[in-house]
């Protein structure tokens, strides 16, 4: 194991279904400890709005979710592990404006069908793993140097 490999942090959250009314928190807290501890402006950024979007979409998909952040010395890489619906076509929900979302969703400023799509856009490396009935796992990681 090399020194960049060492977990300088390692922090889980809760993220709850349904609670629009604190989504976007989890994400503002990590943002919050990322810059405390000196990670990168851009990093910060790019990280921001893939944990946004992923804990947007715990909020309004699933029952709950763990987000772990861990913090390399040149990386940051977060797993958003949910229990809920699953998605049933993982390759069509990448597809940018492709959205289930409901009225209720689409009333709140949601549902344009690009979460995904950021996600992946605004990170080094992008897996998901989704099993309907199930849920859904999401692994990303932004490097700099």
């Amino acid at each position: 194991m090399t020194a960049a490999d060492e977990v300088l942090l390692r922090e889980r959250f809760r993220i709850t279904g349904s609670d629009f009314e604190h989504g976007g928190e989890v994400s503002a807290r990590i943002k919050s400890i990322l810059k405390e501890i000196g990670i990168p402006v851009e990093a910060i950024r790019r990280l921001s709005i893939a944990n946004f979007e992923a804990e947007m979409n715990v909020v309004m998909y699933a029952d709950e979710a763990t987000l772990t952040l861990e913090v390399f010395s040149n990386a940051v890489r977060v797993e958003v592990a949910d229990r809920g619906p699953g998605i049933p076509d993982v390759e069509k929900a990448m597809e940018p404006g492709f959205s289930t979302a409901t009225e209720e969703m689409r009333a709140r400023g949601f549902g344009a069908g690009l979460g995904l799509p950021n996600i992946e856009r605004n990170t080094d490396e992008f897996v998901i793993e989704s099993e309907v009935g199930t849920g859904t796992t999401l692994r990303y990681r932004v490097s700099w140097s």
